[in-house]
């Protein structure tokens, strides 16, 4: 019997969005949240190197964000308001987002050992799950306004681009990464980006949703990335596997 439990590292806010919305939409639940956290103090130590140790970081590595984003996933998608029993729905101006479908991703492994390179770990699952997500939507060009991934950072997007092109997908007009919209590069010093399960919450509340509810954008695939390793797994020399999810949201 296939599991689908609500562990998938940095791709933990697709998959618990994902699992909320089945649970809602097969009438399991009326309202379900969905929430997703991490920080960089407990990350960094546990996955890369001791913060006392102040090691140099390589281009490729990326900075776990501290922060946490938690959503309401709901079969009521209107705001009301109620006084006693009598209710009625709030006009605020903005649009209703929800969600129209998931694509569930695979595990996928290209053999990469870097815990310091994890855009290179991820882009691949990305890669596949768009891949499967243009297949399962009979997805053409126009369809999605904006495709974001999780943490891939900049040297994953350029991985990602080249891989999809590869197989005769180009989204380079509509991509962008989660990682690379948290940080400013060049200001902050954050090499390829920001990671860890709060950069792809955030950053859905803070620029998709908001540009949803706007309608500046229309329909987006949402695809955070994750890193399927241990403290105990990379030290042993073996390699990381990557995974992501993916979630169309559709203001309406």
């Amino acid at each position: 019997m296939p599991l689908f439990g609500l562990y998938g590292a940095c791709s933990t806010m697709g998959e618990s969005l994902s699992l909320a919305a089945m649970c809602v939409n097969a009438g399991f639940a009326d309202n379900v949240a969905a929430i997703a956290s991490s920080h960089f103090a407990s990350a960094e130590k546990q996955f890369r190197f001791p913060l006392l140790y102040g090691n140099q970081r390589p281009m490729s590595s990326t900075w776990t964000v501290t922060g946490a984003g938690a959503y309401l996933v709901s079969n009521s998608p209107v705001i009301t308001k109620c006084d006693g029993d009598v209710c009625r729905i709030v006009d605020n101006g903005y649009a209703n987002v929800i969600i129209s479908g998931i694509t569930t991703g695979k595990i996928v492994d290209y053999g990469v050992k870097d815990s310091m390179n994890m855009g290179a770990c991820m882009a691949p699952a990305a890669a596949d799950l768009i891949e499967a997500n243009y297949k399962d939507f009979e997805v053409t060009k126009g369809y999605y306004d904006m495709i974001i991934t999780g943490d891939l950072g900049y040297t994953g997007k350029e991985i990602l681009l080249t891989l999809l092109k590869e197989k005769g997908i180009d989204i380079s007009d509509i991509y962008t990464d989660c990682g690379i919209e948290v940080f400013d590069k060049n200001e902050q010093d954050t090499q390829s980006g920001g990671s860890g399960c709060g950069c792809s919450a955030i950053v859905l509340d803070t620029l998709v949703l908001d540009k949803l509810r706007k309608r500046e954008l229309k329909r987006v695939l949402f695809a955070p990335t994750g890193a399927l390793l241990s403290q105990v797994s990379f030290n042993e020399g073996k390699s990381i596997p990557g995974i992501a999810h993916g979630v169309v949201l559709e203001a309406v």
